[in-house]
């Protein structure tokens, strides 16, 4: 980006803001357009970037400081809330793995059943990126899984990426199976935990992870479904890669048996996630063990484990080397964007104005629910959908007496693919040298086809599944 380009883009956002409180003060309230206003400014500087997404997370701190909108210390706690925590341990427990070879070893045995046809290995890389992405971070599955493929491609004699014809389809699965993945357990991504902190705040209750696996679970394997089938429905020019079964089996043959120190990490996020889902048999006897602060406790752990060279599991100097603060203030400034919009009276006034539109929280609602949501989703990320969307589904459910809890989960459905831009975790393969513009051209049609999936099973789920709208903990 050249420096007069970076200079107009850093320009337009707060001529966008003050755009937005001129024209949406009398609909919204001078304070309601200024959260609008930010929100707006925000969302333009995370799709052109002229300074690093990380810097944009600060801003809302920096926009309430200047403009007084909502009491400070509202959105100062987002950076500080149990979202963070859980991200902080849950990395704090995974930052070992690399170093005892624990994240390789998984990935090559997920990836151990892989074919040498070119629908084999879509479907392996696909199923894999979703499945574990369901229990680790996104970003964490597609780090490690890119730089295996295209090291897969190379032991195929492809060295040359960005006009590697196989190299698409794969990096693909890879990019779009970690982003479907998210959806599966709360803790796929922030973007899950944000739309959980908004929901206890409004409810006043603890939600438990069990209650998402359980109403989520039907529309993944659906979705999984239907984007492999789309997957494996594209034009392949390379049929069949020779060698990469054995690439596989020999490079997990490397690793020889389970060490010391990766049967401890093992049992260290197992218990983690056992005691996540688990949650609803101790919660009355320890109230204040969230998932949060079980991860946080377990992560804590590895510093005082001994590993097998007499030294520390983990040290600090590899947390915070290996600690992802940029994407925990991202996530934090998602939380605090909401909070703006929330408190700031925006979100009533919008749910006013949405009232007034004649929706009755039918197919029409969730058509504009679902598009609305994916569109954020696809041009900034999901944890920026999650804290724009789902404050706003509240607000105007509240305004139509209608029952928040479908369209939350429906809200969650929509934001948690994203097929398009090589933003978020879909920068990985690009930065590896897929064709941004070729995901782009693929992308087109799988966002057109998924919002399609989220809008039909949000609809069906809401005719005939009255599970799926409720919480046993919020009924009197």
């Amino acid at each position: 980006m050249t420096l007069k380009r970076r200079f107009i883009y850093i320009l337009a956002g707060p001529v966008i803001f003050a755009l937005t409180v001129l024209l949406l003060s009398n609909a919204l309230t001078m304070r309601g357009a200024q959260a609008v206003g930010v929100a707006f400014w925000l969302i333009f500087w995370w799709i052109t970037r002229p300074v690093h997404i990380t810097i944009t997370g600060i801003m809302p701190v920096v926009a309430n400081a200047v403009f007084n909108i909502v009491p400070m210390a509202s959105v100062t706690a987002q950076y500080a809330s149990d979202s963070i925590i859980l991200i902080f341990g849950s990395t704090l427990i995974c930052l070992p793995w690399k170093a005892c070879g624990l994240d390789r070893r998984v990935a090559l045995k997920a990836l151990s059943l892989i074919g040498p046809s070119m629908k084999s290995q879509i479907t392996v890389w696909l199923l894999a990126s979703i499945a574990l992405s369901m229990a680790l971070p996104n970003v964490m599955v597609c780090a490690l899984f890119t730089p295996i493929a295209i090291a897969m491609l190379s032991a195929a004699g492809y060295d040359d990426i960005p006009t590697c014809a196989p190299a698409v389809p794969i990096l693909l699965a890879i990019g779009w199976g970690v982003s479907l993945g998210g959806a599966g357990t709360p803790l796929g991504g922030a973007m899950n935990l944000v739309a959980i902190s908004y929901l206890e705040e409004l409810t006043g209750h603890e939600f438990m992870y069990i209650d998402w696996v359980i109403r989520i679970a039907p529309y993944l394997i659906i979705a999984s479904l239907v984007l492999l089938g789309s997957m494996l429905l594209m034009p392949m020019k390379v049929k069949k890669l020779d060698g990469t079964r054995e690439y596989f089996n020999n490079s997990y043959r490397e690793l020889g048996p389970m060490k010391r120190d990766e049967k401890i990490c093992s049992i260290l996020f197992l218990v983690a996630m056992l005691a996540a889902f688990t949650r609803p048999l101790y919660a009355d006897i320890l109230p204040a063990l969230a998932p949060a602060y079980v991860y946080l406790t377990l992560g804590c752990l590895c510093f005082f484990i001994v590993a097998a060279d007499k030294g520390f599991l983990l040290t600090w100097d590899t947390a915070q080397n290996g600690m992802m603060w940029g994407m925990m203030i991202l996530f934090a400034g998602g939380m605090a964007l909401g909070k703006l919009i929330n408190d700031s009276g925006a979100t009533a006034r919008i749910a006013d104005i949405v009232s007034g539109l004649a929706l009755d929280g039918g197919l029409l609602t969730i058509v504009i629910l679902v598009v609305f949501t994916r569109i954020i989703s696809e041009v900034t990320n999901g944890t920026t959908a999650a804290a724009v969307s789902i404050p706003i589904v509240f607000g105007f459910t509240s305004e139509l007496g209608l029952n928040p809890i479908p369209y939350w989960f429906i809200t969650t459905l929509a934001y948690n693919a994203e097929f398009l831009l090589p933003l978020s975790v879909r920068a990985i393969p690009v930065a590896y040298g897929l064709d941004a513009n070729k995901m782009l051209k693929a992308g087109t049609p799988m966002t057109i086809i998924s919002m399609v999936v989220v809008i039909i099973f949000g609809y069906l789920a809401m005719q005939f599944w009255p599970a799926f709208g409720e919480l046993s903990y919020l009924v009197n």
